[in-house]
């Protein structure tokens, strides 16, 4: 007798049954709970912003689309199985004791309602769980409409590209896997109750195993077949080609494009082989059958293009692309908005032929005027510093912004920024969970300071009372000043409204981009008849009265978000009663990703007063996997400079084939509020979103003039086209071919260390508009040869109202010798009198050099003109905070190095009379005031002739002051010190030195 197959498991007792359930069900409660209770907060939170349609729109598309196709994968592989299993023989020999098969017979017999449907609704739910995430592809072949673009091959509308084919690939996708696991179901099914044996030298195959697996198989042909047919679209976004172009090539074109309609034929021909097998005995037929697939597989699809790309292709590529390469060129114009009526090519000179103060234009005098000194990626720590109003908990982000604001009827760019709670900063007793999340709950103003002006004036009073004050004006030469006109900057409540440059009704911020930055960025506000328990200012508590916030005045609501927060003091705190609410998702971008999830947000967020109230400015991008001939791009690789280098700012992770800003979202910063604004109506992915989510976006009509003032160009999105701006400028394709006309980004060569090497950023600056004369708010960045360091191009992308969206290339001589960036500041900081001063300032180890922007500024008839404030720092040490301070100012025009203490110094050497236009605006920075108790410092230009050996001794003073001041650490004292020695030296060089 043969050895008795296992019947089942071994039986367990009652007490070890009933820890196996209780196992499982916690296990359950561990994997579902979590989910549960976020599903729950959201649907609390959505409703709270206003947004909850959006929150049911998603959650019953990703069900539906689970069900489907959980059901329909789940129910071929049963019908798979129910077919074999039926149609088993009635007698199946056994092979012998041995025989291994006959176990796993007897094993699945005594389970088949666990092996019938367990193993499909298993594979079933968890290809659900894979689906139910592509309900964007679904919404949008729902709700696609026409771009009333077509493609140039098969003429069809864009629309079908980025609406209808994902959603046919998607399906076919799925019936490819549930053909492909019903096959194998089968077979092992017909193996395992003797449709299929392997006995012998050729084995046996039932006539139900044959007609099964034959059907099967030629459906799975079939399917192939059609997507040979789908793979015909494909090849516009063929990546053959790249990194030249992307889309059909020559080789593509003329040689894939037939191969997959001739491996379409094939395909069809092998399916009719394999249904052959049904009547059929012999199985040569669909063997053969399979075999000219594989055969012409190879043949076809890949060695006859490869043969037309070496033969016919190569030795004549820049002629044979050539029309293919302009197809890449018009398609990627269009999908990222980089076309002629939106893109304005002006020749440029790069060289002004009579550049002088004499002859500036109006548009001329505003750009000196409005000359950026301020960098925003330095000012950070200095910010901190003059503004923390003596609290340790609040904070400004790095980098900070720049935005432009009217105040006494002229406007001017500032650096700006929220003054947040940053709750890192919480030390000792304020990192109790009571003052963590009921004390400390928002930050307080709105600060603002003038981007072409520093302090000039030695502080009057020190730093402690300044800030005491509410520091409406700084102090400290060289450093930022914050008023206008006699008005404060500062906008806070330390500050009375009437003395506000910008003012603002309610400055208190709840959301934030620093607020977020922590595990646990929840706060809870609400009266419940207790006294006022916020912090607000050194004498005053605040209790929040805005509309945000979830109710947490039920017990079902706080024990959801003890359990979302694994908090149990949620639950048992007494600060907590029925008027309490839970702030939380407090970062704006994250707020305006969740109320939309379908759209790409901006990396930088950044505050702006609109009708008194502080507003978070957010832009969002609608984008597309893929577009015809249009050249795909690594949002991630392209957006990424200097400044990402070293603020570790995170990037989008994706690749996009089209992009659009069609989207402004703002976030309150007091209440969370979150509005969405369309900007251009004319994009179809738009459309078809607001299809999808029927009154989330709000018309454009709606925008307020004051919102519209502080829209600025998006940074990501520049940094995108000014990338493609270096190809797709060219029109000609074989031109395009040779690379000869490209640009390149340049480098940023005011970075050193891990950062070095990285893309110049684009800058936000005040230009004078050539036409009327006025300034204007624009994104700039130069644009060198490839492979070269001469300027090639400028590129100046509009934020104002009435030229919105458009960009300006100035577009210098093909042979221009203009330099650039990396040249110039190299010319810069290697000229003599720099190069001095440079080791005087740094005292060898004692301060550092700190480069601000390098701004470059078209200027005069067709000139180039860079400018790039110095900072200086103590070196400090590791973790110590140090503030940069300005000390110098370069100027670069042609062959020509400005140097000096000023911006107007600067200027006038290297344009004589220009930095005379920089003197217009009061406080502007310049020579530094004499103080009590010193001289001032003698005018270079007027300084009375002396002898060599006193102007020797005059240098050996100003070097000895120089070194006092570079021990003292007292930066102001060294500027003063230096402009002292420089005198000296001029002084020398007149006496015949």
């Amino acid at each position: 007798m043969g050895m008795r197959p296992p019947t089942g498991l071994p039986s367990l007792s009652r007490r070890s049954r009933v820890l196996l359930v209780t196992a499982l069900v916690l296990a359950a409660l561990l994997l579902v709970g979590p989910r549960l209770t976020d599903a729950y907060t959201n649907w609390l939170w959505f409703g709270e912003v206003g947004f909850r349609n959006v929150y049911v729109r998603v959650l019953v598309t990703r069900i539906i689309l689970f069900i489907v196709v959980a059901v329909v994968i789940a129910a071929i592989i049963w019908l798979a199985l129910l077919l074999a299993y039926r149609s088993r023989p009635v007698f199946v020999p056994n092979s012998g004791p041995g025989d291994p098969i006959a176990r796993y017979r007897t094993t699945v017999m005594s389970r088949l309602r666990l092996f019938g449907i367990g193993i499909p609704a298993i594979i079933g739910l968890l290809s659900g769980l894979v689906a139910q995430s592509s309900w964007v592809t679904v919404q949008m072949f729902l709700h696609g409409g026409s771009f009333g673009q077509k493609d140039p091959q098969f003429g069809l509308d864009v629309g079908f590209y980025a609406f209808d084919l994902p959603f046919y690939r998607m399906i076919l996708n799925w019936l490819f896997v549930a053909v492909v696991i019903a096959f194998i179901a089968n077979l092992v099914t017909h193996y395992i109750f003797g449709g299929l044996r392997l006995a012998g030298r050729e084995g046996t195959l039932s006539t139900a195993a044959r007609v099964q697996l034959a059907v099967l198989a030629g459906i799975f042909v079939l399917l192939k077949a059609v997507a040979y047919w789908f793979d015909r679209y494909a090849l516009l976004s063929s990546a053959r080609k790249d990194p030249t172009f992307t889309g059909g090539s020559y080789t593509d074109i003329n040689a894939v494009l037939p191969a997959k309609l001739i491996l379409l034929s094939i395909a069809v021909i092998c399916a009719v082989a394999f249904f052959a097998g049904i009547v059929l005995k012999d199985l040569r037929v669909p063997a053969m059958a399979a075999a000219l697939l594989v055969l012409s597989s190879v043949l076809v699809g890949a060695v006859w293009p490869l043969l037309v790309e070496q033969f016919s292709v190569r030795p004549n590529a820049a002629t044979k692309e050539a029309s293919y390469i302009e197809r890449n060129i018009a398609a990627t114009r269009q999908a990222y908005g980089i076309t002629d009526d939106k893109v304005e090519y002006v020749d440029y000179k790069g060289v002004a032929q009579n550049a002088s103060g004499a002859s500036m234009s109006p548009a001329d005098k505003q750009t000196v005027q409005n000359i950026r000194l301020l960098d925003p990626n330095l000012m950070q720590a200095t910010f901190i510093q003059r503004n923390q109003q003596l609290q340790n908990f609040y904070g400004f982000p790095d980098p900070l912004d720049v935005d432009r604001y009217e105040v006494n009827g002229k406007v001017q760019d500032f650096i700006i920024a929220a003054r947040e709670l940053q709750p890192q900063n919480l030390s000792g007793n304020q990192t109790d969970w009571i003052n963590k999340h009921t004390v400390y709950t928002h930050g307080n103003g709105f600060v603002a300071a003038p981007a072409n002006r520093v302090n000039v004036a030695p502080p009057k009073e020190s730093a402690e009372a300044q800030q005491s004050a509410g520091n409406e004006s700084g102090g400290g030469y060289g450093y930022p000043v914050f008023d206008v006109d006699g008005k404060s900057t500062v906008s806070d409540l330390f500050i009375p409204k009437d003395r506000q440059a910008i003012p603002v009704d309610e400055p208190r911020i709840y959301f934030g981009e620093l607020i977020s930055k922590s595990d646990a960025d929840y706060a809870i506000v609400g009266a419940n008849d207790q006294p006022a328990r916020e912090y607000d200012t050194p004498t005053a508590q605040y209790t929040y009265t805005g509309a945000g916030g979830v109710p947490l005045g039920n017990w079902f609501n706080r024990l959801a978000f003890a359990a979302k927060y694994a908090e149990r003091n949620i639950l048992f705190s007494g600060v907590i009663g029925p008027d309490s609410k839970i702030i939380f998702n407090r970062n704006p971008r994250e707020r305006v990703q969740h109320v939309a999830p379908w759209l790409t947000t901006d990396g930088d967020a950044y505050p702006a007063v609109v009708n008194g109230r502080i507003q978070w400015i957010v832009d969002a991008y609608t984008t597309l996997d893929s577009y015809p001939y249009a050249q795909r791009t690594s949002l991630d690789g392209v957006l990424e400079d200097s400044i990402d280098q070293t603020t570790g700012r995170l990037l989008p992770r994706k690749e996009v084939g089209y992009i659009r800003n069609s989207v402004k979202a703002t976030v309150d910063a007091y209440d969370g509020t979150v509005k969405l604004y369309e900007v251009d109506p004319s994009d179809p992915v738009l459309q078809a979103w607001r299809g999808v989510f029927p009154g989330v976006v709000t018309p454009e009509s709606e925008i307020s003039p004051e919102l519209r003032e502080h829209f600025r160009y998006p940074e990501d999105l520049f940094k995108v086209q000014r990338e493609l701006l270096s190809k797709y400028h060219v029109d000609d394709p074989r031109e395009f071919f040779t690379n000869n006309a490209f640009w390149s980004v340049p480098n940023d060569p005011t970075v050193e260390g891990a950062a070095g090497g990285s893309h110049q950023p684009p800058y936000y600056q005040l230009l004078g508009n050539p036409v009327t004369g006025q300034p204007m708010f624009t994104l700039t960045s130069g644009m060198v040869g490839f492979r070269r360091q001469f300027l090639s191009a400028y590129l100046q992308a509009h934020s104002d109202p009435e030229n919105y969206g458009k960009i300006t290339v100035l577009q210098l001589p093909p042979g221009s010798e203009t330099p650039g960036p990396g040249q110039t500041q190299t010319s810069m900081t290697t000229a003599d009198e720099v190069s001095r001063d440079r080791n005087l300032l740094t005292g060898g180890n004692v301060n550092k050099i700190r480069y601000g922007n390098l701004l470059t500024l078209p200027i005069g008839d067709g000139g180039i003109l860079y400018v790039e404030p110095w900072y200086l720092e103590r070196n400090a040490g590791a973790g110590a905070p140090t503030f940069p301070q300005l000390v110098k100012v370069l100027a670069s025009y042609r062959d020509k190095v400005g140097y000096g203490s000023t911006v107007q110094e600067a200027l006038d050497k290297v344009l004589p009379g220009t930095g005379s236009a920089a003197t217009n605006l009061p406080n502007q920075q310049g020579t530094t005031p004499p103080t009590e108790g010193t001289n001032p410092p003698p005018n270079p230009g007027t300084t009375p002739p002396v002898g060599k050996e006193a102007a020797v001794k005059q240098i050996d003073d100003a070097l000895a002051s120089v070194s006092d001041a570079q021990k003292s650490g007292d930066l102001g004292e060294l500027g003063r010190a230096l402009e002292r020695l420089q005198t000296a030296i001029d002084a020398y060089e007149k006496a015949g030195g």
